[in-house]
């Protein structure tokens, strides 16, 4: 069975076109409106989450991957025929005191995973290497980029200022890669995303003790400003900022920002909780426009 519609779908605006929007996990079916016979579809998989510290090497955890984007233009559909949409959820996340693995997010896609594909960032690892970032998964697909790979965990036993989970990377861009996420140590900032993908959140540095930020999503609307990475400071990681319209990352164990964010990743406090864990990834998205002038992109995306 179908899940309902979750989001958005507008009447034909003074251009002719129109849209529909599926931005909650799960599975959708979408009906072609009468005279549609193409469509420009956009996905975005989820965020991976970060992961916990490990007690064995007392390590941090090592952010979440940021989700793929894949864009579809001239699509052929019949009217009145449903369509698969799938949305990939972002990755979860495990208990306090229990070391373990971040989780990838899930692949959201049109049809099929061949037509057009954003695949999920990876799950961080407990102690060690961040999650590698999703990509454009779909053969059929026109083009997109790869979300920012998640920080590295650092090692706790230096000082103060390395007891914090590593960044989550940001989700990709329309036409380049997320920001990567900070690594635990150095360095501490997320990088930008490029090509309008969230910027990485960055580890938290100095005397506080805290979760890394997590990774800034990428907007639906089409391409526009690149996200920033987040920069440490005196009380923790900042977040990544979203990147074509997409939300910022939550910071100190916020989820990844919508669509795509990598979750930031968990640390090892030897002096109290033990293994912390990371933030979850954000929610992947799908969205479909048809009418004549439009494209992914950036031609007549906005909502019309």
């Amino acid at each position: 069975m179908f899940a309902a519609l979750n989001a958005f779908q507008t009447a034909g605006g003074a251009s002719g076109g129109s849209q529909a929007a599926f931005t909650t996990a799960g599975t959708f079916s979408w009906t072609a409106p009468a005279g549609v016979t193409s469509v420009c579809v956009v996905c975005i998989g989820g965020g991976g989450s970060g992961a916990t510290g490990q007690t064995s090497s007392k390590t941090n955890g090592g952010g979440g991957g940021g989700g793929g984007l894949s864009y579809l233009n001239d699509y052929a559909v019949t009217a009145g025929n449903t369509y698969t949409v799938v949305v990939g959820a972002g990755g979860a996340v495990g208990s306090n005191g229990t070391e373990a693995n971040g989780n990838a997010g899930g692949d959201s896609y049109f049809v099929s995973g061949s037509v057009a594909r954003g695949t999920g960032g990876g799950g961080g690892v407990a102690g060690g290497a961040g999650g590698a970032g999703g990509t454009n998964g779909a053969t059929g697909a026109s083009a997109g980029g790869t979300g920012g790979a998640g920080g590295n965990g650092g090692s706790t036993l230096l000082s103060y200022a390395s007891y914090a989970g590593a960044g989550g990377g940001g989700a990709a861009g329309y036409s380049g890669a997320g920001g990567l996420g900070g690594t635990a140590g150095s360095p501490l900032s997320g990088s930008n995303g490029s090509g309008g993908g969230g910027g990485g959140g960055a580890t938290w540095g100095s005397s506080a003790i805290n979760e890394g930020g997590s990774g800034g999503g990428t907007g639906i609307l089409g391409q526009g400003t690149s996200g920033t990475g987040g920069v440490q400071d005196a009380t923790g990681g900042n977040a990544g900022t979203g990147g074509s319209g997409g939300a910022t990352g939550g910071t100190y164990g916020g989820a990844g920002g919508a669509y795509g964010g990598g979750g930031g990743g968990g640390y090892w406090y030897q002096f109290g909780s033990g293994p912390t864990i990371g933030a979850a990834g954000g929610v992947g998205a799908v969205r479909i426009i048809w009418g004549a002038g439009r494209a992914f992109p950036s031609t007549n995306t906005g909502d019309v």
